[in-house]
This record gives structure tokens, sequence and C-alpha cells, in this order.
């Protein structure tokens, strides 16, 4: 399987996650040492969705990220644009209802969702202010966004080690799981490639979000991001 490329064409990507689907949640486990149910859960908690709101979960995936939300009664909806990754969790979790989209073109009405998340997924999207512009459009007034995404960590030796070795062993330890050592080369390039915390801050107001705020988790290798769209 090829890998994708940074230029993040869309049918690239959606298949290089289709060929790693059927190990996806496994691999996350392994690379991140269990710290991604962590930072899941976190999300989750971020997010504050209320029994019977509303909330669209984009780059799902398998649903690993929405099953947390359709446990507590809340309506969530699983979209991603692989299709093999729909067809994992739709065989997991076939009372999810997974909807296949694109996060810049997204196939929901406006005002539609009380809240809007994306774990890990919105460095993959061709177009990060189109996809932001969309979430927006599809969130109602005074709802809230919350991003999960690999960020720039905080502390330099750390930051050092991370990006000095840490990176260079991601794809052999993927590789020794999937056998797809190539798409996550491709993962690691678009984590450098990332913008920084008080950047991607700055690119959510730019789109119309309102109070963008972050916090770190496990000094900055991860952050969320928080906004509300204007009432």
């Amino acid at each position: 399987m090829s890998r994708a490329s940074l230029d993040k064409k869309p049918t690239e990507v959606a298949s290089m996650f289709d060929g790693i689907a059927s190990r996806y949640d496994l691999t996350n486990d392994v690379i991140s040492l269990g710290q991604d149910r962590r930072w899941r859960k976190q999300t989750v908690d971020a997010v504050a969705a209320l029994p019977g709101e509303r909330v669209l979960d984009l780059a799902a995936g398998t649903g690993t990220s929405s099953e947390p939300f359709a446990d507590e009664g809340v309506e969530v909806v699983p979209c991603d644009f692989s299709v093999g990754m729909l067809q994992v969790g739709k065989r997991r979790r076939p009372d999810l209802p997974f909807v296949a989209g694109d996060a810049t073109a997204l196939p929901f009405a406006d005002a539609s969702f009380d809240a809007v998340t994306i774990s890990f997924g919105l460095r993959n999207v061709v177009d990060t202010d189109a996809a932001l512009r969309e979430m927006l459009r599809v969130t109602r007034p005074g709802g809230r966004i919350v991003i999960c995404e690999f960020s720039r960590p905080t502390w330099k030796p750390f930051r050092a080690l991370y990006t000095g070795v840490f990176m260079k062993m991601l794809p052999v330890m993927a590789g020794l799981v999937t056998k797809e050592k190539s798409s996550y080369e491709y993962l690691v390039e678009s984590i450098q490639d990332w913008p920084a915390q008080p950047d991607l801050a700055h690119l959510m107001i730019d789109a119309g979000w309102e109070g963008a705020a972050y916090r770190n988790l496990s000094g900055g290798l991860v952050a969320l991001h928080r906004a509300v769209r204007p009432a």
C-alpha cells in the first residue's frame, strides 16, 4: 500500500487509513503506551456533553472516540472519510450511526449539533481553515468545539528527545503491529508539520470561533483546544 503525502490528498489519506483500519486501535495503544485512552477521556470531559445533546465526532475512525458519548446517553454521530475505518467500527458497534464524510464538506445541515469534536484527525485534512469553518457551520450558536491533536512539547529537553528519538522509533514500532511502516512515516511527518498550540488557536479564531483556548496534556505532547460558536 502506498503512503500518503503531506499534500494530504483526500483519496490518498483515506486509502492509507483503509489499509491500517483493522489494527489501528491496537497500534495506537502500543505506540502511545496506553496514553491515547487517557487523552480521549479528557477530550470527552472537555466536550462536557449532556444526555440528549447531539455531538458530531469527526475523524471518528472505528468509533473508539464516540463510544463514551453514546454510553452516557449523548446522541453522537461518528463521521470519517475512511470507509474501511467505518466498516471496522460498524462491526463492533452496530448501534452507532457511522457516516462517511469529508471534514471540508460535511453532509449535515447548518446548526445541527450542540458540539463538534475531532481527535487526532484535523492535521490530516487537506484544508484546515475550510474544516474549521465547516465545523462552525454545523454547530448551533453557542455550541462548542473541542480539538484533541498532537502538538509541541513545552519542555525543551523533552521536545528534543521527542523529535530526535521517539519520532524515528514510532514508524518502526507501528510497523511491527500493522506491517505498514510507511503509513506511520507519513503520520510522523504530519505531526512535525502541524502548527504549535497558539497558532492553532489563532486559526480557530480566524475561522469564526470565539474564545479559543488550549490546555496541554502530557507536557504538550498533545493539546486540547476549545472554543464556542458566537451566539
